[in-house]
């Protein structure tokens, strides 16, 4: 796994566009920091554990909230591009409506699954729980989940009559660590360890989409039932 060497966080006061008040500020980059070293412990422990995933810092948004950084994560199986996700830590010391505090987690996860998966109508319901059950496992304090479930079918038409049809899983979720409801600057000790569990839980996500198997067990063959995914077409990109 590729790991990128420094985070390159949004900070209030510099590419974030939302204000914090300049009295908050040093408090506020203190436990932005502690944050992201809790993000880095999450994805230290998924690189002691896979070499199928890789993962590297992406852009953050510069307009969900006053703090942000983001994770990029690419999925291979048998060398080649299997599936592709984004994680997204969001931090207003203010908070926002429908927080619980004032953290907030996105993520997003695309991988390419057999026509077979895409048309089995419990593929939102087995989708989302591959979520929820990576973050009881390993982010209990969650809390406020929201998200959605797509199934994609991409046709050929034209010159590209003769592609066979490609089928594709997406999920994009967001959540709030539960132990950051407070803001009296004790909790963050504990958040810690729910945002470290969120950078797992989101490999968990990403591997179970992109057919990969499960931390400590070797594949063999396909994916069984519901956790069975196709490879990636012609424009799938082998590892580096």
């Amino acid at each position: 796994m590729r790991l990128a060497d420094t985070p390159a966080p949004v900070r209030a006061g510099g590419q974030a566009e939302a204000a914090v008040p300049a009295g908050q500020h040093q408090s506020a980059d203190r436990r932005f920091d502690t944050a992201l070293a809790a993000f880095a412990a999450g994805r230290d422990a998924v690189a002691s554990g896979r070499d199928d995933l890789e993962l590297e810092d992406w852009p953050a948004p510069r307009k969900l909230a006053p703090y942000a950084f983001a994770l990029a994560a690419t999925a291979y199986r048998d060398g080649e591009e299997a599936g592709t996700g984004k994680l997204v830590l969001l931090y207003d010391p203010n908070g926002q409506d429908g927080w619980t505090g004032a953290f907030r987690i996105v993520c997003h996860v695309h991988a390419d699954v057999e026509e077979e998966m895409a048309a089995d109508p419990l593929l939102g319901e087995v989708g989302w729980s591959w979520l929820t059950d990576a973050l009881d496992l390993h982010a209990p304090g969650y809390a406020v989940p929201s998200g959605t479930v797509t199934r994609e079918i991409t046709e050929g038409f034209g010159s590209k009559s003769d592609e066979p049809p490609a089928t594709a899983f997406e999920l994009r979720a967001s959540w709030c660590p539960a132990a950051g409801s407070r803001e009296d600057g004790a909790d963050i000790a504990d958040i810690a360890d729910e945002l470290s569990g969120a950078v797992i839980a989101w490999c968990e996500l990403l591997a179970a989409a992109a057919g990969l198997p499960a931390q400590g067990t070797v594949a063999i063959g396909s994916r069984p039932g519901h956790a069975r995914a196709a490879g990636p077409g012609p424009g799938g990109r082998r590892r580096r």
